[in-house]
Parts: structure tokens; C-alpha cells; sequence
């Protein structure tokens, strides 16, 4: 989501619509946020964002989320909270916020479609990919680097490709590489990963699965296409380049909060919340990932959004009398 200047971003719509309750994304904390909200009959509004169903429904399986022991695709799981929501009055929109206003009540939300006026609102914009700021990186980005596995797996069958990273992201979407690649070398900078021990012990055990040690990729090679990139070992120094057709890269994510810079309280980029998510402006709330620096999970992000939802009611009830 891009931040534009308030006052003239606003003066160029002139529709507004008036809604109790306005959700800003579509991952597991919107979607939630917007299931309690619709059952207390706030007609809660939920402006998509660039990617419904948020980041993860770019997860191929979700092994993690109560109810579902075989696991649940991460886009079916967001059709099912969307119909849930849906279900009890919940109007999600594809729409994007371009920039807001939250110097006073109703609160102002411009979108590519027009100015909403609400009077509470509910931040579960996500968060986006790291990237490595590197040489080659950027522009040869769609052809052979990416930041999703499930996404552009399938362009990689019988190919070598490199997964940059150690966390759960990194070893999961490695592992679905798998399904594709003739063989999946993770490089990560340290001597240990951080991901789960479930996944460590998968990723040890699968046959396609490498890895390489206290390296950090400094450059990608190619001209039309990825056909390598170069190496340096963070211990000796040394530099070396491996031949590869596929860069994937999992190093965490920077939250969206552009727009709300110099708005609401911000640490460390991520959202302030209280334990209920209450942000620094009475009646603006934040769930999920862009308020979330240390769990991250689907799980913590549907519970943060059901519990900003739960406030943003007693709130409303509270201004009502």
C-alpha cells in the first residue's frame, strides 16, 4: 500500500461512504476481525488489499492451525474465513487504501475506488517480504528470484534452485520446492536454523534438500534469466559463485505501515497495540502482522483480529451510549 498526502488524495474522490467499522486487509487478522465484528452487527466493511487472504494463502500447506490435523491449503483457509465473515454480514471489497487520516472521527480512507468515513477502524494491513538489496535482485526478479515458492514453484521442475533463509518460511517453502526441482541448496548465514524442529528433521532428512553454511549470496548472476549467483562465506571471506536457475528468498518481513507513519505509535516499525489492541488513537485498532514482531503465526493473527474486533465493539457501544 502506497502513501499519498492526505488533503489531496482526498480532494480528488468525491464519493464517501459512512461505515461503522472499517477492516484494512484480508489475511487471518482481518478476516477474523471481520467475523466478531459482523456478528455484533457492525456491518464491518473489508478492503482487500493487494493480495486477498494476505501472505498466507501463498502457504501451500498449513499444518499449524487447530481443526484441520491434515493440514489445510493457506487459500482455502482464507475462503473459508472470508465465507465465514461473509456469512453473518461482513462486506469484503477489492479494494486498497492509498492513504488515510486519522486526525479526527469519522477517520478518512481513501482507496483506488473512492473515500470511506468510519468510525472505527481496524489495521491488518500484513506485512511484505525482506529482500536482500543485492546487484541483479531487483531486475531479474520474475525471472528466476522470487518470494514465493507456492507461487512460482512450478516454473522450476528438474531445476537446481536456492532458498535463502532459516526460519520456518524458509524451510517449508523449501520443501515444497521440492515437489519441482531436481535439488533445493539452502544458504543461510549463520551455522544453525531457526526453524521449527519438525521441519529441521523433514528438511535433514529429504533427499533434494542441501545446505550451505554461514554464507550470504552478495550477487545474482544473469543476463535474461537467473543462471547464478556469487557467494561469500561471513567466517573466511572466501567468494565463490554457484551455478542455479532459481533464487528464493525468506529473510522475514517489514511490516505495512507506511501510511500510518507519524499517525498512530509506531516501534520499530510494527504497530504499538496494548494487550487490547488499542493503538495509540482512541478507536483505531491493529491486528496481525503489522502489530505482531514476534509470533507471526495464523493462529496469533485470527486471535488478535477477533480481539480488536471484540474492542472496536465495546468502543463503538461506548461512543453511542
Amino acid at each position: 500500500m502506497s502513501n499519498l498526502s492526505g488533503v489531496s488524495a482526498f480532494s480528488r474522490v468525491t464519493e464517501t461512504k459512512h461505515v461503522k467499522l472499517l477492516i484494512l486487509g484480508s489475511g487471518p487478522a482481518g478476516l477474523s476481525a471481520a467475523l466478531y465484528a459482523a456478528r455484533a452487527e457492525l456491518a464491518p466493511i473489508v478492503l482487500t488489499g493487494i493480495d486477498l487472504g494476505g501472505q498466507a494463502a501463498l502457504t501451500y500447506t498449513i499444518e499449524n492451525y487447530p481443526g484441520f490435523p491434515e493440514g489445510v491449503g493457506g487459500m482455502q483457509l482464507g475462503e473459508l474465513f472470508q465465507k465465514q465473515a461473509e456469512r453473518f454480514g461482513a462486506r469484503v471489497e477489492f479494494d486498497t487504501a492509498q492513504s488515510v487520516d486519522l486526525s479526527s472521527r469519522p477517520f478518512k480512507v481513501v482507496t483506488d475506488n473512492g473515500v470511506y468515513a468510519a468510525e472505527a477502524l481496524i489495521v491488518s494491513t500484513g506485512a511484505r517480504p525482506n529482500h536482500l538489496n543485492i546487484s541483479g535482485e531487483t531486475e531479474l526478479t520474475g525471472r528466476g528470484v522470487s518470494y514465493c515458492a507456492t507461487c512460482d514453484g512450478a516454473f522450476f521442475k528438474e531445476k537446481k534452485v536456492i532458498v535463502v533463509g532459516g526460519g520456518d518460511s524458509a524451510l517449508e517453502e523449501g520443501l515444497f520446492l521440492t515437489r519441482y526441482a531436481s535439488s533445493v541448496t539452502v544458504i543461510h548465514r549463520r551455522d544453525g536454523l531457526r526453524a521449527g524442529a519438525i521441519l529441521q528433521k523433514r528438511a535433514f532428512d529429504h533427499p533434494k534438500m542441501k545446505f550451505i553454511w554461514n554464507t550470504v549470496v552478495t550477487e545474482v548472476v544473469g543476463q535474461e534469466k537467473v543462471e547464478a549467483v556469487r557467494l561469500k562465506n561471513v567466517q573466511t571471506g572466501k567468494e565463490s559463485v554457484f551455478l542455479t536457475e532459481g533464487l528464493f528468498i525468506f529473510i522475514g518481513n517489514t511490516p505495512n505501515t507506511q501510511m500510518f507513519e507519524g499517525q498512530v505509535k509506531l516501534e520499530k516499525g510494527y504497530i504499538k497495540v496494548d494487550d487490547r489492541m488499542n493503538t495509540s488513537v482512541p478507536g483505531v485498532f491493529a491486528a496481525g502482522e503489522v502489530a505482531d514482531a514476534h509470533f507471526r503465526q495464523v493462529i496469533t493473527s485470527a486471535g488478535m483480529g477477533a480481539a480488536a474486533a471484540i474492542e472496536a465493539t465495546y468502543f463503538l457501544e461506548r461512543e453511542t451510549g
